[in-house]
């Protein structure tokens, strides 16, 4: 339990063991928030994932017995958020669950029993005695049962998942951890689980802009109270949702006898030739979360393989899949590679490029077995269209 404002506690769960969240790696572990605000009627934002409801329990029996409770508003419906909820509503008789209508439909499917729920729409408020919360739909960021949270009178958002991270700290405010930590992991969050509904999260910030916020209290990792860092984690959003990114390239690649290594090793001193600020990514040593950040932050985004029984690396063929679903905007794309006797497989990945939205701006560059000097030499063909590319 901590206190972050008057009568608004922290009663979470910090999750120091998470390495995996749905195939995106949290090697800085996690944090389940859950905010319980004093009032006339108490009232709890979100629980915790099942594991974390002993905590939880402890949290709010440090400020007041959870019987007191009157709601508990079910911002995500996911089971990171509400696994504790029927746990936790056997201490609390008489409150009753507050969501959105996808949510209530959610919570039932998730349960599969009565629940004491009551839902709301964007613009629908919420009087619990001085305070008084207004509450905002934002579908598909990033489920459709998805809402935000705002309490008026201390102007604080309690923005679900929206402006999250995934990382454990006993620390609870972003200043306290520092900007390299908190936004880099805010990227990641984004770029994994944010990133395919960019027009909505344009929609959200658009609804929510009149807002005076002073604090944002996300579901996942530190909070936002500082003017700078509010507008900081704002205005990224925005760029993300518009998919802009800055003049900046990744290369991507695995290799089985180090040829298409040496291939990437050239490409990237192509790119920093043109002072361009360039990530070098091995996927036997880089975890493909972590890459496909970088893929939201770089405007080129240059992948090679060698072939393995005519098809990419298995690497590269799950890095395909991963970002076809994420679908990246406004980013160009280049092949490279090594092959034995065949070169059929890089059709492969140059289709699994375009269908993930990568517009391909030049021909692949494939070499047989090891490659020479003047071949590495040739890979500086690549500069012309690059610097196309980083120009526009």
């Amino acid at each position: 339990m901590l206190k972050i404002k008057d009568n608004i506690y922290w009663t979470g769960h910090i999750d120091w063991d998470l390495r995996s969240f749905h195939g995106y790696s949290t090697p800085s572990g996690s944090t389940y928030n859950a905010y319980l605000l004093l009032d006339d009627e108490p009232l709890l934002i979100d629980t915790v994932k099942h594991y974390g409801y002993d905590d939880l329990v402890a949290g709010i029996r440090a400020v007041i017995e959870p019987s007191r409770i009157k709601y508990i508003v079910s911002n995500h419906a996911e089971m990171d958020h509400s696994g504790s909820l029927p746990a936790l509503l056997e201490l609390c008789p008489k409150a009753r669950v507050i969501c959105s209508p996808k949510g209530a439909e959610g919570l039932k499917r998730h349960f599969k029993r009565e629940l004491p729920l009551s839902t709301v729409n964007s613009g629908d408020t919420l009087a619990t005695g001085k305070n008084k919360f207004k509450f905002f739909l934002t579908p598909m960021v990033h489920w459709p049962d998805s809402m935000v949270t705002y309490l008026e009178n201390e102007r604080v958002l309690f923005s679900s998942d929206a402006f999250g991270q995934h990382y454990a700290s006993s620390l609870r405010f972003a200043e306290e951890a520092g900007p390299d930590i908190v936004f880099k992991e805010a990227a990641k969050y984004y770029a994994n689980i944010i990133l395919p509904y960019g027009q909505l999260v344009n929609a959200v910030l658009d609804a929510l802009a009149a807002l005076d916020v002073e604090m944002i209290c996300p579901a996942h990792g530190l909070i936002f109270r500082r003017e700078e860092d509010i507008a900081k984690i704002v205005s990224l959003y925005r760029r993300w949702a518009n998919h802009e990114t800055g003049r900046r390239s990744v290369i991507i690649n695995d290799t089985m006898w180090h040829s298409t290594e040496k291939m990437a090793r050239r490409i990237y001193q192509i790119m920093r030739a043109q002072d361009i600020e360039t990530s070098l990514i091995n996927l036997q040593t880089t975890h493909i979360s972590d890459a496909v950040t970088e893929i939201m932050l770089s405007r080129l985004v240059i992948m090679g393989s060698p072939m393995l029984n005519n098809h990419v690396l298995p690497t590269i063929g799950g890095l395909l899949t991963y970002i076809k679903g994420l679908k990246p905007r406004n980013r160009k794309g280049m092949t490279f590679g090594s092959y034995g006797w065949a070169q059929a497989g890089f059709k492969e990945l140059e289709d699994g490029l375009a269908e993930s939205g990568i517009e391909l701006v030049s021909p692949g560059h494939y070499f047989q077995y090891i490659p020479d000097e003047l071949e590495l030499e040739n890979l500086n063909d690549m500069a012309e269209a690059v610097k196309m590319v980083m120009d526009t």
